[in-house]
């Protein structure tokens, strides 16, 4: 009895090794959107565009930031920090949101030749509303300094991004900033 016992158990135990699980399922990426959180750095030639706005808006997939730019825009370095410093000082730019992302435009905030300011902000705290959007909570201006300027964006959570240049309009350009509005 203890034999037949145990020939069926190993018999039992033996199948259940053979049984293939399958593979692993995968959920499918949030709108498609296959983006990381991960550090971005791109850097493009000489220093000579200036940056003359910002804005926001809101889609069905992901918040965006565009920085508007005079010429073109020579890169970016758009990264997840524990908390956002000013370009001269290095002073804290607190903002709203459990994730901060430091977003780094090569492009100062005047005219390379002039030195006229072609960006002041009038609310250096709020740049834009981001009242209801899904993932922005805060944006805030944290200053311009040898040849770049830098935004701290207060998010909801540490969320993938992307960003990328686009041309125009005219001889201008935008650094695109994307945020997914979830995993």
């Amino acid at each position: 009895m203890k034999r037949s016992f145990a020939l069926s158990m190993s018999i039992l135990l033996g199948a259940g090794f053979l049984v293939s699980a399958g593979p692993a399922a995968t959920a499918a990426p949030y709108c498609g959107i296959t983006w990381g959180s991960l550090a971005e750095s791109h850097l493009i030639g000489t220093m000579d565009a200036s940056l003359t706005g910002v804005r926001a808006g809101r889609h069905a997939c992901f918040d965006r930031l565009v920085i508007d730019v005079r010429g073109d825009i020579h890169g970016y370095d758009v990264r997840y920090v524990t908390e956002v410093r000013t370009d001269a000082s290095g002073v804290p730019v607190p903002v709203r949101g459990a994730a901060d992302l430091q977003i780094v435009a090569f492009a100062p905030d005047h005219d390379v030749d002039t030195g006229g300011l072609t960006y002041r902000p009038a609310d250096k705290r709020e740049l834009v509303d981001v009242a209801g959007y899904s993932t922005f909570r805060q944006a805030a201006w944290a200053g311009s300094s040898e040849g770049q300027s830098t935004i701290a964006l207060g998010v909801r959570a540490r969320l993938p991004f992307r960003m990328f240049i686009l041309d125009g309009p005219g001889t201008g350009s935008r650094l695109v900033v994307d945020v997914t509005h979830r995993w």
